[in-house]
């Protein structure tokens, strides 16, 4: 993992986290790649609702899964919102480094009986509960040899988006007995999420879409954990031409610093914000002050997904 510069790893000195404040936000990329347009507008959607509300913005790297991260993403994810001015209070928080504060939530969950050894993979699993024991549990030792997966109930949950309205799926069917801390031996993102969510105070959680399912998961969590539930806002998934998702899988175009102000005024138009054009060319800080006093979540109500504007597409 790579020590971000001095120059951005820490802003807004002159504000204490350990402030009482009623809004805490955060956004929180994994380092597989660079940001491309679709993770600028979730950054920018999360640092404004926060801005608005005079609330705090923390930036968290979710380094979980070293295969998968490219050793330089952190530090370019970081110099980019640097490059932008999404200026984040406090320092960066890498989960890479919470692994002791992440077992001792899992003592407390196997203390609890809400989660089991599980040996079995997904296509095993398939979609049935295990009721806390593993089918598999005769014919495997207890070697490390296996995951550690939340003992999900039956029924349905849900919760009301601030966005997408009230969301519910079947606990059995949609989301079953999911892994906390897999059996090669990361964590799970569910798992260090709330943890983070609950250790950062975090109050506001305004993401993308596609993570709406993720929610329910970490509500099951957090529920267990008697841990405070954040209100959550997913906003649309950006898209290219084609109907797929913008996103680094699908080699969407790398974000370039630009201070001019029209990257920013482009993903304020995709966000319904209805930047003012002569805003364009007038610098970054400019349209990011006009957008934090005008900002408007509502706008996106409703909106599941909506086409990246040309310049961003490959």
């Amino acid at each position: 993992m790579q020590t971000p510069l001095p120059l951005i790893a820490h802003h807004f000195a002159s504000i204490s986290l350990h402030t009482m404040t009623a809004y805490i936000g955060r956004f929180a990329p994994s380092p597989t790649g660079p940001l491309h347009f679709g993770s600028l507008l979730a950054a920018l959607a999360s640092y404004l609702d926060a801005r608005y509300h005079h609330g705090q913005w923390l930036v968290r790297i979710e380094d979980l899964d070293p295969p998968r991260e490219d050793p330089q993403a952190a530090h370019q994810i970081l110099t980019i919102l640097d490059a932008y001015q999404l200026h984040w209070d406090g320092e960066v928080r890498y989960q890479s480094q919470r692994s002791e504060a992440y077992q001792q939530v899992l003592e407390q969950l196997i203390h609890q009986n809400k989660v089991f050894p599980c040996a079995c993979s997904r296509k095993q699993l398939n979609g049935t509960l295990h009721n806390g024991v593993c089918q598999l549990a005769d014919h495997f030792r207890l070697d490390n040899d296996y995951a550690w997966r939340f003992a999900i109930g039956s029924g349905e949950c849900g919760f009301d988006d601030q966005l997408q309205g009230h969301y519910c799926e079947s606990l059995e069917r949609d989301i079953g007995d999911f892994v906390v801390k897999r059996r090669d031996g990361p964590w799970s993102y569910q798992l260090a999420v709330v943890a983070d969510d609950a250790d950062q105070n975090i109050t506001h959680v305004v993401r993308g879409i596609d993570l709406i399912d993720s929610t329910l998961r970490q509500q099951q969590l957090q529920q267990a954990l008697d841990y405070p539930i954040p209100q959550y806002a997913h906003i649309p998934v950006a898209l290219e031409n084609n109907g797929q998702k913008l996103s680094k899988q699908n080699l969407a175009t790398a974000l370039q610093p630009d201070d001019s102000g029209n990257t920013l005024w482009d993903a304020l138009l995709w966000l319904k914000q209805a930047p003012p054009p002569e805003l364009r060319n007038q610098g970054n800080a400019t349209v990011l002050q006009w957008a934090i006093q005008h900002w408007n979540l509502g706008a996106l109500m409703g909106i599941r997904d909506n086409p990246a504007p040309a310049p961003f597409l490959r």
